[in-house]
């Protein structure tokens, strides 16, 4: 190879690497960044979400009181005071000082429903008297009701139901 061949061959060479965007190169990547915001407005709620039947059993004369509880779950936002109040119930004529449950022919049975495991307290539904009062966190709360049914006259035999209403007043 002659000198002139070897001086261009190498001048070749250099300018390949003093011109590297010349053949190509790889894409540099770029990035840009932005932001937004997240929100969400809790106001406040409360929802009942489940309450357990109360069922009393079978008997037959009534002669002593019959005991039995069941429990009314609510769920609160946190920081949200609540009152639970007890309707008087279904029955014709009943009221929150004796609710009846009905039955065979019109026939009913007295009970009534209490805040406390000692039977004191009887519920209702007028805030700030006869209703639980509780405050939200957030999370599930379990209201336990106390029923009695007293000594009376027994009916006819058959089945004797209620139905109860809830209310949270928030």
């Amino acid at each position: 190879m002659t000198a002139s061949a070897r001086v261009l061959k190498q001048s070749i060479s250099c300018m390949c690497f003093l011109v590297p965007g010349l053949f190509g190169t790889a894409a540099s990547a770029q990035t840009a960044t932005g932001s937004f915001n997240v929100r969400i407005t809790i106001q406040a709620d409360c929802r009942i979400n489940s309450a357990t039947a109360l069922d009393f059993g079978t008997t037959g004369v009534i002669a002593a009181n019959i005991d039995q509880n069941n429990l009314v779950s609510v769920q609160c936002t946190n920081g949200t005071a609540y009152n639970v109040g007890l309707s008087a119930g279904a029955g014709s004529g009943a009221t929150v000082s004796n609710r009846l449950m009905t039955g065979p022919g019109g026939a009913t049975v007295s009970y009534n429903l209490y805040r406390d495991a000692a039977r004191t307290q009887q519920w209702g539904t007028t805030v700030g008297t006869n209703t639980g009062t509780g405050a939200g966190n957030g999370q599930i709360q379990t209201i336990p009701v106390y029923g009695r049914v007293a000594p009376q006259a027994t009916p006819a035999p058959g089945v004797y139901t209620d139905t109860i209403t809830i209310t949270v007043t928030f």
